[in-house]
């Protein structure tokens, strides 16, 4: 990622962007809309075939270099004019070099008549960091997941079937790089017989490149001064196999009907991304409201742990930071978020030779290295070290975003019910509860370590937490930004500030201890020992919650299988692990879990989400094909069969 950079731009006299690296401009100098409009929208036919969608139909289009977003721009506008309300458009676009905000701001000035598009692409246009990022817009309705990286590394990472392709970018003679066979068969991969693609250059290696692939393509007037163009269609569809225990389940037949089971992060996250999608949900919570454990911690912090080697949790981490951030735009700044930056200190010469590595291998509107002087200075307290300072991180009150998540007009919330049991029948699901069944075409498990009350095989665990809050002082007012070392203090919320958390295996109360306080006080006296003398542990208030984490520290996201029948099904690789048995894996079809989020729920939740909605509804995945293995829960009966346990 050390090669990350926006896109160089020079703007020409009449106000057009030009890219500085390819020396080539982004839109036709006649007319952008006009040529986007009859290069991708009529030559793939979209008017009418958005036309054609039935009742909760997605149509996705890919696109390679997403450049000012005005392709996608005009996608959407011709989809919401011609499009039934409750059909849905999906937009992956690969982009090596994103404009910075305020450029793309200025580009898309040019194109009055998409003010109000342009608006809302610009509000969720943050946190535009390498990787997959997930924008979500129109109430929902419409999904732009942009791929940020080099083409030949983003798009083999894709889990997606597109119906329309746009290839775009710059021409083949400026960027020889990406015009490639290898380029044309992720395009095929990525594609179904009936596919569309149309592209602005009609270069003879281009058509040969993109027929080999398997492509029909044909010459076509082009727009302009262009003389022609190239559109076609995929005749023949490449067929990976996938192994099974990853492989896409059956999607459940019969009403749009869910029932999550828990209203913490987890699963008031599950309920929006399925309310978005037309989905009725009830979200059952045992408690009298929702958020009332890990996820009612009155400051939860957006924190980003990561690695400098690509580890997959690295890469959900990064995904779903900017995500969260995005879905935060709904909610107005003050007592429920605050993007004050976040602090992580290097206390140790191992933290501070790991943060050297992540500020080498981060771009530097993700992360930024301060020295002692200038960290405390960023913070308004004195601090004992130096270290990362991320810009865009910050506090949030978790009830709060519960609460907006709740608040779609497709989610109703059922308190004081606990589920006692599950139970598959011919339509759905059976929830049992002290009380009453309520019944459901599908079922997300999202009640953290609870969930093993209902599914036992999942290796969940639980690690109490206990939270010190702080009243503010005059030494403690200044605090300007979150500041983490083992633990973290947050700037005041309503006259409190948060300190925390401990971590503690061998208790599973939830009674505050005067020992974890202590505790407490000691993390904070290793980041700031002068705002630490001013507390005393027996005079503190807190609150104890239990995190729920995996074995490998991974959430458990996506669909469930028979755990006895997938030993049965798949024993042959406890000899030989290489084995790709054809055999379908035996799902629980219609059951979701969504768990172990760790104390990273603010971060992952709604990525996890996104995640778990896009497997129901056989969407393209929200993050690449190996983080949602990473994070799939039959990864457990796997490693069971291989390593014997």
């Amino acid at each position: 990622m050390t090669d990350f950079q926006h896109a160089q731009l020079d703007w020409d006299a009449s106000g057009q962007p030009l890219s500085r690296a390819y020396g080539d401009v982004y839109f036709s100098r006649a007319s952008g809309l006009e040529e986007t409009r009859y290069v991708f929208l009529q030559q793939n036919r979209l008017g009418e075939r958005f036309a054609a969608l039935t009742a909760g139909e997605v149509f996705t289009i890919g696109e390679t270099g997403f450049g000012t977003g005005l392709n996608f721009l005009c996608a959407w506008q011709l989809f919401e004019a011609v499009a039934p309300k409750d059909a849905r458009l999906h937009f992956v676009s690969v982009e090596r070099f994103p404009l910075t905000a305020a450029d793309l701001a200025q580009a898309l000035n040019l194109w009055p008549e998409l003010a109000a598009y342009s608006a809302a692409l610009q509000r969720q246009y943050q946190a535009i960091h390498p990787g997959f990022q997930r924008l979500v817009l129109g109430d929902g309705r419409i999904t732009l997941t942009l791929l940020i990286g080099d083409v030949l590394e983003r798009l083999p990472e894709l889990d997606a079937r597109c119906d329309a392709w746009f290839l775009d970018g710059f021409a083949p003679a400026k960027n020889p790089e990406m015009w490639t066979p290898a380029l044309f068969a992720e395009l095929a991969r990525l594609s179904h017989a009936g596919t569309t693609l149309a592209t602005f250059t009609c270069a003879g290696f281009v058509r040969r490149g993109l027929n080999e692939a398997g492509f029909a393509m044909a010459k076509v007037p082009g727009f302009g001064h262009k003389r022609e163009m190239l559109a076609g269609v995929l005749e023949r569809p490449n067929t990976l196999s996938q192994v099974p225990w990853y492989a896409r389940p059956p999607r459940p037949q019969g009403p749009r009907t869910a029932l999550v089971i828990g209203a913490g992060l987890a699963g008031c996250a599950t309920a929006a991304s399925l309310a978005r999608r037309g989905w009725q949900v009830r979200v059952v919570e045992r408690h009298g409201a929702p958020a009332q454990e890990a996820s009612g911690n009155p400051q939860g912090v957006l924190y980003l742990k990561l690695s400098a080697h690509d580890t997959p949790l690295s890469r959900l981490i990064l995904d779903g930071f900017g995500l969260t951030l995005r879905e935060l735009q709904a909610l107005p700044p003050g007592a429920a978020w605050s993007p004050c930056g976040v602090l992580q200190l290097a206390l140790t010469a191992k933290d501070a030779q790991r943060q050297a590595q992540l500020a080498a291998h981060f771009p530097t509107d993700l992360l930024q290295p301060l020295d002692r002087e200038a960290a405390s200075n960023r913070a308004g307290i004195d601090l004992t070290a130096g270290g990362l300072f991320f810009p865009e991180g910050g506090w949030v009150h978790p009830p709060a975003l519960c609460q907006h998540w709740l608040a779609h007009p497709n989610i109703e919330l059922v308190t004081h019910t606990e589920v006692t049991a599950l139970r598959q029948t011919k339509h759905g699901w059976q929830v049992s509860t002290r009380g009453a069944t309520l019944e459901a075409t599908v079922v997300v498990v999202a009640s953290a370590a609870q969930a093993r009350t209902l599914l036992p095989d999942l290796p969940l665990k639980a690690i109490r937490g206990q939270l010190s809050t702080l009243p503010e002082t005059p030494a403690s007012q200044p605090l300007a930004t979150v500041v983490c070392g083992e633990g973290y203090l947050a700037p005041a919320r309503d006259g409190q500030h948060c300190l925390g958390a401990s971590f503690v295996f061998d208790r599973d109360d939830t009674e505050p201890s005067q020992a974890e306080h202590q505790s407490n006080l000691q993390l904070l006296a290793e980041l700031s020992p002068e705002l630490a003398a001013g507390y005393q542990a027996e005079a503190l208030d807190g609150r104890v919650a239990f995190r729920c984490t995996s074995p490998d520290y991974l959430p458990l996201v996506g669909p469930v299988v028979d755990q006895d029948r997938f030993a049965q099904h798949y024993q042959a690789l406890t000899y030989d692990a290489r084995q790709v048995p054809e055999q379908a894996a035996p799902w629980r079809t219609g059951l979701y879990v969504n768990l172990a989020h760790g104390s990273r729920g603010l971060v992952t939740t709604p990525l996890a989400a996104e995640l778990l909605a896009a497997w129901l509804e056989d969407e393209p995945l929200p993050v690449a094909r190996r983080v949602a293995d990473a994070c799939h829960p039959s990864r457990f009966p796997l490693r069971r069969l291989i390593r014997g346990g």
